[in-house]
């Protein structure tokens, strides 16, 4: 699971294989293509006749964009040859079944064979459904997580600090390297054991934003805090953000004098500040201008970092979080827009960063993710970041995929 992108080949599997069960149950014998969504298929079949078309464009001389696309559209071509072949033979095993001039034993064993037929017809099915759905763009690259204080004060607070801590103790259990960029409590120290202001950390490992992605919104939490004197449960929360990290990503970085790319910011419209280190830090702090901010003017988004004693380091990382975080933003807004259009079809809703998408219930040790509507009651396994943790990211992993294809649906519908 945390080596693969986000899209999750097994996953969307178990999405796609009641569907099209379902589907197999309620067709004629005539009309196998209903093992697939007809949009779907349509869209498969339009593919391959592009593929086709690049193809024979190559063959008299190369194109770096026609072979990228190709590249691409080769896993859907190989899907639907399979697809078309497994649903030739359910049609001509069916076929043979109800034509009465058929001899009696080859009817029989047309019939033992059906069965077999319809599962490889399933599962060539949800291959094809799995090569259609699009990965995300930012899938394959590490990422960045924030973590702030939402409503409550300061069980706010501590509660973001808990969550902190949970995902750390996740990334150790399965073996994802991680590195502090930020971590400032309510002081404006880096101090631990003081309620959390703000934390931010990479996950350096390779598709962690596929893994990771599902978390980003507001996560509550219900309990009795230490400072409640009559047994009171209250309600707060901490947000969680996360952002793809273009930091030492070749690829990325390739993109970023390109206007048209997502890393891209024209350095004219950042202000750049320096200034010196504030809170404990011995004789370095408020002795050098180590501190630096950075400003985007169109976008109005800040980022200030003075967790090193280098200033070039400080910049650095603040350049590599101010693009992750554009980046995200624009991704979002086109994501904002797509969903606008599915929802006018099929009432696809999206959860973001500004949706309660968790509970934490400490009283009954229950944890309800309001996605995918999975509950589970090991509290303190989730906390410890252990694998009830996992299972609750894989529903919701699993959750978005289904609007995925739902969506694909919806949009190959309205564009027929």
């Amino acid at each position: 699971m945390l080596t693969t992108p986000w899209v999750c080949r097994s996953c969307l599997s178990r999405i796609a294989r009641p569907l099209i069960r379902r589907q197999l149950r309620h067709q004629s014998t005539s009309a196998a293509s209903e093992s697939i969504p007809p949009a779907l298929l349509s869209r498969a079949r339009n593919i391959a006749l592009e593929h086709k078309t690049l193809t024979e464009k190559l063959a008299n001389g190369f194109d770096t964009k026609s072979a990228k696309k190709l590249g691409e559209y080769s896993s859907i071509v190989r899907a639907l040859e399979k697809w078309d072949k497994a649903n030739e033979s359910v049609t001509e095993l069916t076929s043979l079944i109800h034509d009465s001039t058929t001899d009696p034993e080859l009817r029989d064993l047309a019939a033992d064979d059906l069965g077999e037929t319809r599962i490889d017809l399933i599962n060539a099915s949800q291959s094809l459904i799995t090569s259609l759905v699009p990965v995300h763009p930012f899938a394959h690259l590490p990422c960045l997580i924030e973590i702030r204080p939402g409503a409550g004060g300061s069980e706010a607070a501590i509660f973001a600090g808990d969550l902190f801590r949970m995902y750390q103790a996740f990334c150790n259990h399965n073996g994802l390297r991680t590195s502090v960029l930020k971590y400032e409590n309510i002081n404006g120290t880096s101090e631990a054991g003081i309620p959390l202001s703000e934390a931010i950390f990479e996950v350096e490992t390779e598709n962690a934003y596929g893994v990771f992605r599902c978390e980003a919104g507001v996560h509550r939490v219900q309990r009795v805090p230490a400072t409640e004197t009559k047994g009171r449960t209250h309600t707060s929360a901490a947000s969680v953000h996360v952002l793809p990290s273009l930091q030492e990503n070749s690829a990325a970085q390739e993109d970023f004098d390109d206007p048209e790319s997502d890393y891209y910011i024209d350095i004219k419209e950042v202000r750049q500040e320096v200034m010196r280190a504030s809170g404990a830090g011995g004789q370095h702090v408020n002795k050098t201008e180590s501190a630096v901010r950075l400003t985007h003017i169109p976008t109005n988004t800040v980022v200030a970092m003075q967790d090193s004693r280098s200033q070039s380091k400080n910049k650095e990382k603040a350049w590599a979080l101010l693009r992750s975080r554009i980046a995200q933003a624009r991704r979002e807004k086109r994501e904002d827009e797509i969903v606008a259009m599915r929802r006018s079809v099929i009432g696809v809703a999206k959860m973001g960063r500004g949706d309660k998408i968790r509970t934490y219930n400490y009283g009954q040790q229950r944890v309800t993710d309001h996605r995918s509507g999975t509950t589970v009651h090991d509290l303190d396994d989730v906390m410890a970041g252990g694998q009830t943790l996992e299972k609750v990211m894989d529903s919701v992993r699993s959750w978005l995929m289904e609007r995925d294809v739902e969506g694909l649906i919806a949009e190959e519908g309205d564009t027929n």
